[in-house]
């Protein structure tokens, strides 16, 4: 049976406890017998032997005391430990069984989807691109913050990550590194497969610092759903953030409004102005003329009575004619 130090230590601690035991009951025995011998001279050698187990009992317990508490380190003075008891790791070795977690390789089966999630540019804002400086692919964006607004400081208004309607607007902020002056940038917003803002134009910012990109009133309003942000430097995608608009968009019965404004139309109706057009009914004055006297056609002289002009009124005068 092969037993280490420690095992040994502690087996001869026992055994020398349980010889005090035995050694102490035996004793005990002994005197309690020696008290119900009549005979003096037995008696005597009987409480010594008595007393010779109790010794003996004292000397073991001391013996049991001194292995329990110096055995062990003695022992190592005596016997080093040999280093081939650190071989006992080497059982360790059965974790080579984790050599299982090989299957994980699986999910490199998994990278195949993380192709697809790369955005790509779409042909129709490609078209658009005016700029004909090359971006820097190095170029640096952190995570998109979204918020309902800027203040003078650019610093995001109502900040979330969902909004409720109504929804006037929302700003994408962004901070940037090592951006390229005059170099095309791009930022698409998709609500699901559908582009609902583009905004693509050279940068005309430095190379580091703050940036926003912001979407106001998409057509048909913020409909309920998840929104993307999409980062272009050219066509090479950069960032991208996500959001999400709960509730229906307010309905646009306001704008129906503005249709009244052709009721403005009848302004034609200062057309009326043309009754003094009616004015020609004093050329019923012409029936004078058919009067041989040559003495009415000095009436015309009457005529200068238009100098009383600044009285409008006293043109009518001449109606009394029919």
């Amino acid at each position: 049976m092969n037993l280490d130090i420690r095992t040994g230590v502690l087996t001869a601690f026992i055994l020398a406890l349980l010889g005090v035991i035995i050694l102490g009951f035996t004793a005990y025995r002994t005197f309690k017998a020696a008290k119900k011998l009549p005979y003096f001279r037995k008696r005597r050698v009987m409480l010594s032997h008595a007393w010779r187990l109790v010794f003996v009992a004292l000397f073991m317990a001391v013996v049991a005391f001194v292995i329990a508490r110096f055995g062990e380190p003695v022992a190592y003075t005596i016997i080093p430990p040999s280093p081939t008891v650190t071989n006992t790791p080497t059982i360790t070795l059965t974790s080579t069984i984790t050599l299982t977690p090989t299957i994980t390789l699986t999910p490199t089966i998994t990278n195949t989807p993380s192709i697809t999630n790369t955005p790509s540019m779409p042909q129709a804002v490609e078209t658009l691109f005016v700029s004909t400086t090359t971006p820097n692919p190095d170029v640096i964006f952190s995570p998109l913050i979204f918020a309902e607004d800027l203040d003078d400081s650019f610093t995001p208004v109502g900040q979330a990550e969902e909004f409720a309607n109504p929804v006037r607007q929302i700003v994408a902020v962004f901070s940037y590194d090592q951006m390229t002056p005059g170099a095309q940038w791009s930022a698409l917003w998709y609500r699901g497969e559908e582009l609902v803002c583009v905004e693509t134009l050279p940068w005309n910012g430095g190379t580091g610092g703050f940036g926003y990109s912001e979407c106001t009133a998409p057509v048909g309003g913020w409909q309920a759903g998840e929104y993307e942000v999409q980062l272009f430097i050219g066509t090479l995608w950069k960032q991208s953030g996500r959001f999400t608009v709960t509730g229906d968009p307010p309905a646009p019965t306001i704008t129906p409004t503005p249709t009244r404004t052709l009721t403005l139309t009848p302004t034609e109706g200062p057309s009326p102005t043309y009754t003094p057009s009616r004015t020609p009914t004093i050329t019923l004055t012409l029936r004078p003329s058919n009067t041989p006297t040559v003495s009415l056609t000095p009436r015309p002289t009457s005529t200068i009575r238009p100098s009383l002009t600044p009285r409008p009124t006293d043109t009518r005068w001449p109606t009394p004619t029919p």
